[in-house]
């Protein structure tokens, strides 16, 4: 499944969001993030997936599906939590241009991990890393 990460000016900083929004669901350390509707396919997402996020344009990184839940907002509708694994994942950057909500994203179109891909690129020096990760070219 794919996600705008909307706000996150950079990877670091989607980090950090996701280290002060940790929560314990059901005896797992999760990071929650909420959508209006409960996905479809949940069994499938379960069995494996991984919310894909996209910052500033790029692809960037995934968290494994943990749980879905129902709950009521604070203005009183119903929403899905979607519970992700506190592991964030970089993936080999790809541009994505802007969407809205979230979109499924079919297992052969989903980038390899950074880690799988023949490096992470951490050699480089970071402002280079920075700008070449920003084209969807690191």
């Amino acid at each position: 499944m794919l996600r705008l990460a909307v706000g996150a000016p950079d990877l670091a900083d989607m980090r950090d969001w996701r280290n002060r929004n940790q929560m314990d669901w059901h005896g797992h350390r999760v990071v929650p993030t909420y959508t209006r509707r409960m996905p479809t396919r949940t069994a499938e997402l379960l069995d494996g997936g991984s919310l894909y996020w996209v910052v500033k344009g790029i692809l960037c990184c995934r968290a494994r599906f943990i749980g879905f839940d129902l709950m009521r907002s604070p203005e009183g509708d119903e929403v899905c939590r979607m519970l992700l694994d506190t592991e964030l994942v970089e993936t080999v950057p790809q541009p994505k241009r802007p969407f809205q909500g979230w979109r499924y994203l079919k297992p052969e179109d989903a980038p390899p991990d950074l880690d799988q891909a023949g490096g992470s690129g951490q050699d480089l020096p970071p402002h280079i890393l920075a700008e070449l990760r920003q084209l969807g070219l690191a």
